[in-house]
């Protein structure tokens, strides 16, 4: 009866006046669809698919990037709590999430809507009969929509396991076309290897045709790609740590470097650094800022992601005093907000965006050199390379300006990466993503404590590790089936 229904609904559209709105009311948000491209050469000049493909990289601007990425990759974790007031990162934060929570649907609708538009470019790109747009250029749009797009679909796999992998857009509607059209508006979901597979093959793409450099780290370069490959192995199970180490090394040899002062990667002073490899940069101003930075400090109101006990807690037991002060400011907020995690007098924020006003001109650093240097301790380590691992680990902990590690073996190497990891990398969005791949996330997060050293109590379960499917596009996709537990 259901997939009657929606055949009816798709046979109104073809004969409604309304019909590309309706239409778009209707599909689910995991479909792209070029409303505008009836004709089988939708982008028929050089500037046309130059937009199109700057209307991809438009995508890592909006609310997803810069505010929910943090949420999902920092208050799930036990670096921080949700703050502000609202009930859906309440429910995040809690592991309390249902699938009507409005975060998830629209996660879900962001990152399906900048796929769908990358769709768009990497589908049609070859055809535009622009002379002026080379074959050589149309190789790097191909690389760099095909790089976003990967991009888009490791965060939808992280998030919710099995996903829909769609990989064409509906260009045209008609009834002779209804069998096929159905078939891509609502997909199954597929499995997280066949995910993973696609992911592969579009950074790999990717890494053959785009450049080394561009204008800015905003743009997909061959680093990225690598980066990526790198973070991707380490993710996907199996582990491919031999794969990891190929692709930081890669990395490495790219002629990136640790800046100096741990706290010149935040001051907004050193934009495009040596260290970064993936940068979204802002200019500022109503039509270029970066509105994501005032979500997370300030007194005008509670703000969100507030740090937690247990991280304060990790910074102060390694003395850790450098990355502390760059990443946490504490202030007083009496009169202004209570908190049951923190006192009013010393409320901590924040710290690691330094430009907090309302449109600043805040880059996001997305991919930098110490992680990937990290990842690949990681991988040397459980190649049996303590030696390597513990270098690489010490020059990370040199800058902070702290003492070489003291694991002597490899059980506790891991222990130590992990945690060296949740000091440099804090709320840039990794920790707890490197809890779930690491097979760590139930005990670290039941066993994480808030004031006074006193357990917060989170019920963690093997269900709760991955969101909820959208209700809204369980209602509208029947092959769609739920997540355990939800």
């Amino acid at each position: 009866m259901k997939r009657l229904y929606l055949i009816s609904i798709l046979l109104f559209v073809l004969f409604s006046f309304n019909a590309c709105k309706k239409f778009l009311d209707v599909q689910p948000v995991s479909q792209g669809i070029a409303t505008g491209a009836t004709d089988s050469i939708p982008y028929k000049t050089a500037n046309e698919i130059e937009a199109a493909l700057a209307g991809v990289y438009a995508g890592f601007k909006n609310e997803y990037f810069e505010l929910d990425y943090f949420v999902n990759g920092d208050a799930q974790s036990d670096d921080a709590y949700a703050g502000a007031d609202n009930p859906a990162n309440f429910q995040i934060d809690d592991f309390k999430i249902d699938a009507t929570n409005s975060n998830v649907s629209r996660d879900w609708a962001y990152l399906y809507s900048i796929i769908g538009n990358a769709n768009s470019v990497i589908n049609n790109v070859a055809s535009v009969p622009d002379p002026a747009l080379s074959e050589e250029r149309k190789q790097e749009i191909l690389g760099e929509a095909s790089f976003i797009r990967a991009y888009m679909y490791f965060q939808l796999v992280q998030l919710w396991g099995d996903v829909p992998l769609q990989l064409k857009e509906v260009k045209t509607i008609s009834a002779d076309l209804l069998p096929e059209i159905y078939n891509i508006l609502f997909p199954p979901r597929s499995a997280a290897a066949d995910v993973y597979k696609q992911i592969i093959l579009d950074f790999e793409t990717a890494l053959a045709s785009v450049n080394a450099t561009g204008p800015n780290k905003g743009y997909v370069t061959t680093g990225a790609a690598n980066a990526m490959l790198a973070k991707v192995y380490a993710t996907q199970v199996p582990h491919d740590y031999a794969k990891v180490l190929t692709y930081c090394d890669q990395v490495i040899a790219g002629g990136y470097s640790l800046l100096p002062d741990y706290h010149m990667l935040w001051d907004n002073l050193n934009k495009n650094s040596s260290e970064a490899i993936f940068e979204i940069n802002y200019t500022g101003g109503s039509t270029d800022g970066n509105w994501g930075a005032s979500m997370f400090r300030g007194l005008d109101w509670k703000k969100f992601n507030i740090p937690s006990n247990d991280l304060v807690k990790a910074f102060d037991l390694e003395k850790d005093t450098v990355r502390k002060k760059a990443s946490i400011i504490f202030l007083d907020v009496t009169g202004k907000w209570s908190d049951i995690h923190w006192p009013q007098t010393n409320y901590p924020f924040l710290n690691k965006w330094h430009n907090f006003e309302q449109g600043s001109d805040q880059n996001y650093i997305f991919l930098r050199l110490a992680d990937i240097l990290l990842l690949k301790a990681e991988a040397l380590n459980e190649s049996g390379d303590l030696a390597g691992a513990a270098a690489l680990v010490n020059m990370i902990r040199t800058r902070a300006k702290l003492g070489s590690t003291t694991a002597g073996n490899q059980a506790d190497m891991r222990l130590a990466i992990e945690k060296e990891r949740r000091l440099e990398l804090a709320f840039e969005g990794f920790r707890w993503f490197d809890l779930k791949r690491n097979g760590r996330a139930i005990d670290v997060m039941n066993s994480a404590v808030g004031p006074d050293d006193l357990p917060i109590g989170y019920h963690v379960t093997q269900n709760k590790l991955i969101y909820p499917i959208p209700q809204a596009e369980l209602d509208k996709n029947m092959k769609l089936v739920q997540n355990p537990g939800y």
